[in-house]
């Protein structure tokens, strides 16, 4: 899989507030360059979460052009070009994704919802912390694969198994 750009990454979420949101700014910081990541939502709610922000602002992102928008952007003609699409929720996972120009590399990298966690105003920013965690360590082993050197069906299994990377931590938590 070579390309002579940076690969796009699309992650989508149903609301793309908060898990989808995490993971293109993860993407975008871990990417350095070779990556570029996007993330849209199949019914977004229109704002990114505020927990969300204040996790990523507290790690010295920039959130200034974060915003919650629907994955619809990426199926125009002028989108660009994704190499790969991560569903992090299961609600995206199960929709009927749009077609996506130029036939991305996709995987289910489900993550339960942190903006779901009823509890205290510290469990819930604990909630947004594992999943930042979570999606950091998927998005750190996805970086680090030699892109170069797999063939598609080794790259898809390799992306496959990432999705399972602290899963069942996670159903535990959940």
């Amino acid at each position: 899989m070579m390309v002579q750009r940076p690969f796009n990454v699309l992650f989508l979420c149903t609301h793309n507030s908060a898990r989808s949101i995490l993971a293109e700014s993860i993407m975008n910081r871990l990417g350095q360059g070779r990556f570029k990541g996007y993330s849209a939502g199949s019914q977004p709610s229109g704002k990114v979460h505020p927990y969300a922000l204040h996790l990523l602002q507290k790690l010295n992102y920039d959130t200034s052009s974060l915003r919650s928008k629907s994955w619809s952007e990426f199926t125009r003609p002028d989108a660009p070009q994704l190499d790969f699409v991560f569903t992090v929720c299961d609600n995206a996972a199960n929709e009927t994704c749009p077609y996506w120009p130029g036939q991305p590399m996709t995987a289910h990298w489900g993550l339960p919802d942190p903006s779901a966690v009823d509890g205290t105003e510290a469990e819930r920013h604990l909630a947004f912390a594992d999943t930042y965690r979570m999606l950091n360590q998927r998005i750190s082993i996805f970086t680090n694969l030699p892109m170069a050197t797999l063939d598609s069906l080794s790259l898809q299994r390799q992306l496959d198994a990432i999705g399972r990377v602290d899963s069942d931590a996670a159903t535990e938590k959940a």
